[in-house]
Formats: structure tokens, C-alpha cells, sequence
């Protein structure tokens, strides 16, 4: 998850619908296999989301099948949960899907595989996925670990540092956080504050770093776990003028994570590979149903981008913001 998970520009209208969906008419169509495929994104209009569907998009054209692409106006299980309900009742081939809670989105993705449907589970997942033909995500242990050792090398003195999240719940981030909490703990140069949810909002992300500050006005760094909470602690970090003195280390690397990481407000992103993991997730939903090998779970990995390699190898793990 993204996120990775900026909410999707809507209309009022759209925005307060029950299913609020985002429904993409450019999958693509073909006279291969007649699969009907659906792709469940975490959140409609996120780069990270978009940046999946274009990998799935390109796929399909390779493989001759037709993909149909919806999602929330917000990454709420609430949201999500009716367009599952929807798409199941229409009896799909398959579904590939960023599930919004791990416990939540369980049991509604439970009853699609039991009437058929072949479910893939893209970047996050769910508390028990037995249910699933395949998962596909990033190494998100080893991004948070790469995070504290961007941080350890941008403050070799050590220091407090902390983490922003957005919600507990979310397997993505949860691992993430996991997995910078253990490279911490393990370092005793470094003083760890524990975490703050900001609720997918940089507004109180904002808030949260500033009152942090106020409390330890020593922080060396911030490990930004998701995209909103990375454009909320920038944001924060530099309206307290601590940007000299807080090394912000982001995850995804949309639009305004790069422009933040441009300004010097973010030292570093850690970028997924969404891309791929669309590629990935749909060939092993086509696989599984020509009943051919499949492979799981699939991890992608992660790059780091920083002012060094942001006009070179850095560039080319941005998200789109279309295909």
C-alpha cells in the first residue's frame, strides 16, 4: 500500500458515492482467451495504483486479454469492500487486488475465491491468504530497513528518530515499520520514538512532526512510511525550520515525493516497483487459470533515490500519474 495512497481527484458527487468507483475503460481488449479480469485498486487516482495498472495494461496487451480497473476514492476497507461485493456478484475470471485492511477485506475476498474467482493479492494483503492464487508485493521489511540506513548515514552520530505512518492494520506499512523498528533497535547510537498515524492525511502528518519537534526539538530523522506521510512530515519539518537538522527519508516516489526530494525537504525515497508488480500479478492470475505453474509469493524489491541519482537511475522509478 502505497501506500503509496493519495486519494483520487473526484467530483463531490463521486467522492461521496457508496462505491465511489473510479471504473477504467482502457483495459485492453483482444480475441484471445475471453477471461474477464477485474483489478481492485487501493486507492483510484494514486501514481502508485496508476503506475500498477499500466503494468497490467501492457501485460494484457501480451497476453490477449481484457482487464477492467476500479477503486476507492480512499484507501477505507469501507470503500472497498461494496466494489468487491459488486465485481464478485459479476462473476470474473480472476481479481487483482490491493486489499485496504487485513482483517476487513478477508472475509469479502474469501467469498469471491469461493465462487471461483481466481484472486491475486497486489502489493498489500490480508491476515490469512490462504485463499489466494498468488501474492505479489515489495520486499517492504527491507525498505524499512534500507530507510534507518539512509538515516544512519546522513546522522553517523546517531541520534532520536521516528516513524510516520498513516494507519495501523495495513500490511505494507506495518512491515515497513517492522522492519526499520528492528534495524533501530539494533544500532544503540540511535533513540527510537516509537510511531505516529497521521491517517493518510498530510495535514496531520504536519501536525504530528511539529508537536514531535516541540517534545524533542533533537530529532536527526523520520522515516516517512507512506506517501502522504512523507508530503505531511516535509512539510512540517519545514515550517519548524528543522530542515537543516532532520534527515526525512520517504517511501513511494510519486509526483510530490520527488518534487519534495528536488526541494531537499526529503533526503531520500524509497521506491517500489509497482510496475511490475502489475506485470507480475497478472501473469500468475492468467497462469492459474490455463491451470499452468504459478508462482508465489513473488517479492519485487526496492530503489532508493536521492539527489545523487535523481536525474539518472533514480528517474526511472518514479510513478506515473497515467499510462
Amino acid at each position: 500500500m502505497t501506500t503509496r495512497f493519495r486519494a483520487a481527484v473526484l467530483t463531490a458527487a463521486a467522492a461521496t458515492s457508496v462505491l465511489a468507483l473510479t471504473a477504467c475503460s482502457n483495459g485492453t481488449t483482444s480475441s484471445g482467451s475471453g477471461y474477464k479480469i477485474s483489478f481492485i485498486q487501493g486507492v483510484a487516482g494514486d501514481e502508485f495504483y496508476v503506475t500498477m495498472q499500466c503494468g497490467i495494461q501492457s501485460e494484457a496487451k501480451k497476453l490477449g486479454v481484457t482487464v477492467n480497473t476500479q477503486g476507492p476514492a480512499k484507501f477505507d476497507p469501507t470503500l472497498q469492500k461494496p466494489i468487491v461485493d459488486s465485481v464478485s456478484a459479476s462473476r470474473p475470471n480472476a481479481i487483482l487486488i490491493a486489499p485496504t485492511d487485513t482483517t476487513a477485506m478477508r472475509a469479502p475476498l474469501q467469498a469471491a475465491a469461493s465462487a471461483g474467482a481466481k484472486v491475486v493479492l497486489v502489493d498489500t494483503t490480508v491476515d490469512n491468504p490462504s485463499f489466494a492464487t498468488a501474492q505479489v508485493s515489495s520486499d517492504n521489511v527491507g525498505g524499512g530497513t534500507a530507510a534507518f540506513q539512509a538515516i544512519k548515514t546522513l546522522n553517523p552520530h546517531g541520534g532520536k528518530v521516528l516513524v510516520m505512518s498513516t494507519d495501523p492494520g495495513i500490511s505494507t506499512t506495518d512491515a515497513r515499520i517492522a522492519g526499520f523498528e528492528k534495524a533501530v533497535k539494533a544500532d544503540p547510537s540511535f533513540t527510537y520514538l516509537g510511531v505516529q498515524y497521521s491517517h493518510d492525511d498530510p495535514a496531520t502528518a504536519a501536525k504530528l512532526i511539529t508537536a514531535a519537534l516541540a517534545k524533542d526539538p533533537d530529532i536527526v530523522g523520520v522515516f516517512a512510511a507512506n506517501t502522504f506521510a512523507a508530503e505531511g512530515t516535509g512539510t512540517g519539518v519545514r515550517q519548524a525550520g528543522k530542515q537543516n537538522q532532520v534527515k526525512v527519508i520517504g517511501f513511494d516516489a510519486g509526483p510530490d515525493q520527488m518534487a519534495l526530494l528536488k526541494a531537499g525537504t526529503v533526503q531520500a525515497l524509497i521506491a517500489q516497483d509497482p510496475y511490475s508488480i502489475g506485470i507480475q500479478g497478472l501473469d500468475q492470475a492468467v497462469n492459474a487459470l490455463k491451470g499452468q505453474k504459478v508462482t508465489t509469493p513473488i517479492q519485487t524489491g526496492f530503489h532508493v533515490i536521492t539527489a545523487a541519482n535523481l536525474a539518472t537511475d533514480g528517474a526511472k522509478y518514479a510513478y506515473k500519474s497515467s499510462c
